[in-house]
């Protein structure tokens, strides 16, 4: 098996030394505050959280800082779930996270959040009055206005702003982070677009920034000695909102004001993508917010969105940036700084940036966890040890959960030989990661192989196909088949056999000029951005009535925006009735249609390749594809925990 490695890279910049405000972070890696929903109902601290924090900390991040913490309810609504310090009940809580970041040598910052404005969703649930810098529209219901806060109501939350960053200091956090981005009330007070106030907190930028100075005093005298930082949008990224030209007058104020640390990133709710910058928007954003800052602050910068450590290090070679700020890379591998430090770059597992369980989860209320880190939100519990009864263990199936699951159960001692009848592992990742805008999950390929490379008890057999009653069974005490899907087309579809299936696409089958998808799913749709990206004049044929229905919010906000911008054409409505090799026919709610192509390719799903799993009987396992297609996040989650298990 062949163990794919990058190129070298000295990481000499990011592993130094600097100076922050009152203390000396070790190296220049920040774990970026983002929520973990891992608290209780009524937003206390638990010690699953703390733990999460502190694996961070014990895999070297300088400062972990955490998400989300609202400060004050008296003039918003605070969501069951999300983290609080906005009374005295809730330092306990916080002292645990604190405590379990000091534990593994590392220092600690919480994230103070005024409000969000216009942008909380909670206002009618909890019989409250939507509010914002001004009479701003409700970002959920644009037929609304929001009440602008008095001059009254705003010292009650500067007020409560120095009282929670008591608490933090009580706590033991070294840093107090201010939420100064995505849109939210700081954001809305210091943005033209937001705020047209003509009192003393309105109007020139130094008066829009008052309110964001005036927080950050109250919480330098309330938390004497902790080092202030504050995470800014320097480009909302919609028309009509902040820019460049409006922020760079604002870094002055807030320096003024006592800052001691910029953290750099763009983004707003009208572009959320950027918040959370799925695959779409490729490596390295955002770098340009934090080296626009970095050309006027005389305080230390952070860059943040897509950075690998490799890049990262080149971010501060080019004096773009002072730190990096790492938020799903860390979740995917906590111990990514010892393994750079210890020359282990190849060792870490790669995020995906697909979202799925991170802010996914965080969405919907629920614990964040990760599409290749299983682990997450389980660092307490899931500790791989050997087992006390090691078993010989096949596994049929070299995709995502037959290689996560021999990764699993190798490290627990068992003896795994995993067969696949085809030439490289993957299964249906390999072709699926070939665009460009993919390359992550085609590293995570090459993860699985250097991991498992490396554990002498599990053995990988390509081109060997395993079938019922084969010799490969014998002696086996557990068969895992995880044999992943097949390609699915409606029966209904005359001709469907003239079509490319989506996947012999990405295997590398000759594509014409003009190309017709029919399926407007992620797979379809992705493959359609990938083709109009190669100059190919691409259609999207869908039944429903919209693409990628099945995708999170965010992502599929870049999606559409890209597949716009490489123009290409989407039909929805529309179903296929028949594919030809140079057309298809299909049914609209005008009637029937025909259109041409060169090359017509069928993305209509996968159905679970339960044939073997079958034949073989109920003494196997499945897991995977297999079981139900679904994403790989679940697959390599589902794996691992039934490889820790046995």
């Amino acid at each position: 098996m062949t163990v794919t490695t990058q190129s070298p890279v000295q990481y000499d910049k990011i592993l130094s030394p600097i100076k922050v405000g009152n203390m000396t972070l070790p190296n220049r890696v920040i774990l970026a505050p983002m929520g973990t929903e891992m608290g209780t109902e009524d937003g206390r601290s638990t010690p699953r959280e703390a733990a999460y924090y502190g694996a961070r900390a014990r895999g070297g991040t300088a400062l972990v800082l955490t998400g989300v913490t609202f400060l004050q309810s008296d003039l918003e609504p605070i969501a069951p779930g999300l983290a609080r310090a906005d009374t005295d009940e809730y330092t306990a809580g916080l002292k645990g996270i604190a405590d379990a970041v000091h534990a593994q040598g590392g220092l600690a910052g919480l994230q103070l959040t005024a409000g969000l404005g216009r942008n909380n969703q909670y206002y009618d649930e909890m019989g409250m009055e939507p509010v914002s810098s001004s009479d701003n529209t409700y970002f959920f219901d644009p037929s609304r206005k929001c009440r602008a806060l008095t001059t009254e109501e705003i010292e009650i939350i500067v007020k409560r702003t120095g009282e929670a960053a008591r608490r933090a200091y009580e706590a033991g956090f070294d840093v107090i982070d201010l939420h100064g981005h995505t849109g939210y009330l700081i954001d809305q007070f210091m943005s033209e677009v937001w705020n047209r106030r003509t009192d003393q907190y309105g109007g020139s930028p130094e008066n829009r920034a008052r309110f964001a100075v005036e927080c950050l005093q109250a919480i330098k005298e309330n938390a004497p000695g902790v080092t202030t930082s504050f995470r800014i949008s320097v480009d909302h990224r919609f028309e009509g909102g902040r820019t460049w030209e409006e922020t760079q007058h604002l870094i002055g104020a807030l320096e003024a004001g006592g800052l001691d640390m910029i953290l750099c990133d763009d983004g707003s709710y009208e572009a959320m993508d950027y918040v959370f910058p799925p695959y779409y928007l490729g490596d390295d954003c955002m770098t340009s917010a934090a080296a626009r800052v970095k050309s006027i602050a005389t305080i230390p910068v952070g860059a943040c969105g897509n950075i690998t450590p490799a890049n990262g290090e080149k971010i501060l070679e080019r004096g773009e940036a002072d730190l990096i700020v790492i938020g799903r890379g860390l979740i995917a591998d906590p111990d990514l700084v010892n393994k750079l430090r210890e020359g282990r770059a190849d060792d870490i597992r790669p995020c995906i940036r697909c979202n799925q369980l991170c802010t996914g989860n965080a969405f919907f209320g629920k614990a964040i966890g990760c599409a290749v880190n299983p682990e997450v939100g389980y660092e307490a519990e899931r500790i791989i040890t050997p087992t006390n009864n090691p078993k010989n263990i096949v596994v049929i199936g070299a995709g995502p959960a037959g290689l996560e699951f021999a990764r699993v159960a190798g490290l627990r001692g068992h003896t795994v030989t995993v067969y696949d009848r085809e030439e490289r592992v993957g299964g249906v990742l390999l072709p699926a990661a070939t665009p460009e805008f993919k390359r992550e999950l085609f590293k995570m390929i090459g993860w699985w192989e250097r991991q498992i490379a490396m554990i002498d008890n599990v053995t990988i057999e390509l081109n060997h196909e395993v079938k019922p009653g084969g010799p490969e069974l014998e002696g086996a005490d557990v068969v895992v088949v995880a044999a992943g899907s097949h390609p699915f087309v409606p029966s209904s579809i005359e001709g469907a056999e003239n079509g490319v299936d989506v996947l012999a696409f990405h295997k590398g089958v000759e594509i014409g000029k003009r190309v017709i998808v029919c399926g407007g799913g992620l797979s379809g749709a992705d493959a359609a951005l990938e083709l109009a990206q190669e100059g190919h004049e691409v259609t999207v044929v869908e039944m429903a009535d919209e693409v990628a229905r099945d995708m999170l919010m965010l992502n599929r906000t870049s999606l559409l925006r890209e597949l716009d911008q490489h123009d290409v054409t989407i039909l929805t409505g529309t179903t296929v009735k028949a594919i030809r090799t140079d057309r298809i026919t299909a049914q609209t709610a005008e009637g029937t249609v025909e259109l041409e192509a060169d090359t017509v390719i069928t993305a209509f799903g996968l159905k679970p390749a339960k044939e073997l799993g079958e034949a073989l009987g109920a003494q196997v396992l499945t897991v995977g594809d297999c079981v139900a297609p679904r994403k790989v996040g679940d697959a390599v989650n589902d794996a691992y925990a039934l490889a820790f298990e046995i």
